[in-house]
């Protein structure tokens, strides 16, 4: 069973981010076929790219960055959940990507994000040169939302139909990727 990393790419306080990707974790853990890891950046807290050799040596120094390196390597494909900031992405998300470089390679991705009229759009067209240097392959499907905290119910992010349904072709997608990538890797 392929192992899907869900990557919580906000840290702030009070994020909507962790609603929304406890969200996708329950739709992937109830789809069954995948085996899910939850990355919540707040939690691994890796600091601003501080390692002293460029990552595609992997030459790492740091616990911090072996973990991240390990976890990361061991993933088969990835689902990012980011907010759009500034008409793009924001820094922890990007921090998380820049640590590593083969480990990501020939995996696939999708976006889940978000925003305000924009739905994340443009954070998730900043973004998609980034995931494309690293060798990850884009699904086409990915999740947009408007507004979100006005889905939100007691705490947990309630999708629509349209949002459930992309979610659910992201990961069939997902699932052909890693057929076709996994001999390439």
């Amino acid at each position: 069973m392929p192992k899907l990393m869900i990557i919580v790419g906000s840290v702030h306080e009070g994020r909507i981010a962790l609603p929304i990707a406890q969200w996708v974790r329950r739709a992937a853990e109830a789809d069954g076929r995948f085996d899910v890891d939850f990355a919540d950046l707040a939690e691994i807290d890796l600091p601003l790219m501080d390692e002293p050799n460029h990552p595609r040596l992997r030459q790492y120094t740091k616990a911090h960055t072996k973990a991240w390196s390990k976890r990361v390597d061991d993933a088969d494909a990835f689902v990012l959940c980011f907010p759009e900031y500034n008409y793009s992405y924001g820094p922890a998300i990007k921090n998380a990507l820049d640590y590593l470089n083969a480990e990501w390679n020939r995996k696939p991705v999708g976006f889940v994000n978000w925003g305000g009229n924009s739905a994340g759009t443009r954070a998730q067209v900043a973004l998609r040169p980034v995931v494309g240097a690293l060798g990850l392959v884009i699904t086409k499907g990915n999740v947009e939302i408007n507004f979100p905290q006005q889905q939100l119910v007691d705490g947990r992010f309630e999708p629509n139909e349209q949002q459930a349904a992309v979610l659910q072709a992201q990961l069939d997608e997902m699932l052909a990727l890693d057929q076709a990538l996994r001999p390439l890797r």
